[in-house]
């Protein structure tokens, strides 16, 4: 009886990392034959990230503009190399059609990718996540009763 109190003990406190996975960000890919741009999203804020697909340099001192659902937005240069663009329009769930331009010195490309930003369904997750995780201990609880019922009734028998 007591090895079914210490699993049950420890099984209501499992780390909060093994009853959900961590939500991830939403993200961006655009590549051209040369170019590589990633943008990932938190909340009202686009990070940008673009590097040469030859060596993996950061592409410093461009111009991007990046037409989001319809709307060109210029973006600020980073002191780390990155690019930002905020605007509202990265707070509406679904999926977008995203075109990065990069102007650097006479060269310009345009990159194409998608971003898919889900709806808020953040909160009922956990809640369910919750759920599964006393759903599990009330399990593990009941068969580890049922086996010392089971085995006492054997040996009161003997």
């Amino acid at each position: 009886m007591r090895v079914l109190l210490a699993c049950v003990a420890l099984t209501a406190f499992v780390p909060a990392a093994w009853t959900a996975d961590a939500p991830t960000l939403p993200r961006v890919e655009a590549r051209s034959s040369d170019l590589l741009a990633v943008g990932v999203v938190h909340d009202d804020k686009m990070s940008i990230h673009v590097s040469r697909i030859a060596d993996n340099a950061p592409v410093r001192d461009a111009v991007i503009s990046v037409v989001l659902r319809g709307t060109a937005h210029p973006t600020t240069a980073e002191t780390d190399g990155s690019y930002s663009l905020q605007t509202p329009d990265l707070r509406l769930s679904g999926a977008a059609a995203v075109d990065f331009q990069i102007s650097q010195g006479a060269s310009r490309q345009s990159l194409k990718g998608t971003l898919d930003i889900a709806g808020a369904t953040g909160a009922a997750d956990d809640r369910n996540a919750n759920r599964q995780l006393w759903w599990w201990v009330l399990n593990f609880a009941v068969c580890g009763a049922a086996f010392w019922l089971f085995s006492r009734r054997k040996s009161a028998k003997t």
